[in-house]
């Protein structure tokens, strides 16, 4: 019996003990489940970039369209900055009754991929022309457009709208189409063909003129320019150069060498403010400096004595060439009198004088000189002057 209650007991005992180890290991994988083994869940996609909204939207009527001017966004609407330039939608749309933006009429128009958008960017910042179909300005003359744009950096998320701005359209004058130019050696001779129609197709009224646009191109563009300027490499972009009354401007404020873009738009007065016809085609020229000076004047030469005894020279001089882009002068000298004959000197002549100490007494020569530009344009000879070289006296 006593031994019976000491076997009892020593069971006892050994529950315990396991039991209290089976409590430590499930407490204490309690705790490091805890501590790193939360409980798996589906994983959380990244959020797409979503740019900052644009702001400083304007726009106005160009021609038959109207020209949208903005600033592309550079960071997200979390404060990141966008790996690349966003897409950009236009939106147009039409105004209620009571001239706030119908949101139900709003449609996208235009969409300027990301990779082109550096394609509008002018001064930092994109100017685009969404065309309006001139029959449709003709029906609503003075109609009243609603504009926003919105931009993405994902296909999932876009930006918010921009702020809205709205243009009245009105008929302009048919874009010109017959821009010729033509180079002097003073100016740049420009010509085209009035205008007598709206774009539309109505009678011109209202016609103010002409206005002249030039920038320069990298020559490199100027073939594939030629009729598309969306491909110009500018090395100054178009600019107002002047107005004009008649359709006839001449440009004197060029250099030979570089290469320019001319294009001109008509004017009419709507309301008193002045409305720009399209661009007329382009005209790219690259002036070529082919002017020679006009030949020397009142050329002049003496025998004279020289300054050892027994010498003699023949002493020239002439008016001096007034062109800006003179270089120096060339003489000759022949034995025959029509004959230019041999240069006397390999380099120009910078002064309108020269004294030729190679002459022999005994005989006679014809002079001429001629005038040389810094494109190495020569000038026609001047009239041929003959000296006679004398003796000298013992």
């Amino acid at each position: 019996m006593e031994l019976r209650n000491l076997r009892n007991a020593a069971v006892r005992e050994m529950d315990a003990a396991r039991s209290g180890s089976f409590v430590f290991l499930v407490s204490t994988l309690a705790l490091l489940c805890g501590a790193g083994c939360g409980a798996p869940g589906e994983p959380t996609p990244p959020s797409p970039p979503v740019p900052v909204a644009i702001t400083d939207l304007t726009a106005h009527q160009a021609g038959d369209g109207v020209q949208l001017i903005f600033t592309l966004p550079l960071k997200t609407v979390t404060g990141d900055r966008l790996a690349s330039p966003p897409a950009v939608e236009v939106i147009r749309g039409m105004p209620k009754a009571d001239g706030s933006p119908d949101a139900k009429s709003f449609r996208v128009v235009y969409t300027i991929p990301g990779a082109l958008a550096e394609n509008y960017v002018v001064e930092s910042q994109v100017k685009f022309i969404d065309p309006v179909a001139p029959a449709e300005t003709r029906a609503h003359p003075g109609g009243l457009l609603v504009y926003v744009v919105r931009t993405s950096a994902s296909k999932k998320r876009a930006s918010a709208n921009s702020n809205a701005v709205s243009v009245r359209m009105y008929p302009v004058a048919e874009g010109i189409a017959s821009l010729q130019a033509r180079v002097t050696e003073t100016a740049m001779e420009l010509s085209w063909t009035a205008p007598t129609r709206t774009s539309g197709g109505d009678p011109l009224s209202g016609f103010s003129g002409y206005r002249i646009y030039r920038g320069e191109l990298d020559p490199a563009t100027a073939e594939a320019s030629s009729t598309d300027l969306s491909k110009a490499k500018w090395k100054s972009p178009l600019a107002l150069l002047s107005g004009a009354d008649e359709s006839a401007y001449s440009d004197t404020l060029f250099d030979f060498g570089r290469t320019y873009a001319y294009i001109v738009r008509s004017v009419v007065l709507v309301e008193g403010n002045p409305l720009e016809s399209r661009d007329s085609n382009s005209a790219i020229v690259t002036p070529r400096d082919t002017f020679p000076p006009a030949a020397p004047q009142n050329l002049v030469v003496a025998a004279l004595s020289g300054a050892s005894p027994g010498s003699v020279l023949a002493d020239l001089s002439w008016s001096i060439n007034l062109e800006t882009d003179l270089a120096g002068y060339r003489v000759y000298r022949s034995e025959e009198q029509d004959t230019r004959g041999a240069l006397l000197m390999p380099d120009l002549l910078l002064a309108p004088a020269y004294r030729d100490t190679s002459v022999e007494p005994g005989h006679r020569y014809w002079y001429s000189v001629t005038a040389v530009d810094r494109a190495g344009n020569e000038s026609d000879r001047s009239a041929t002057v003959a000296v006679d070289v004398a003796k000298p006296s013992p």
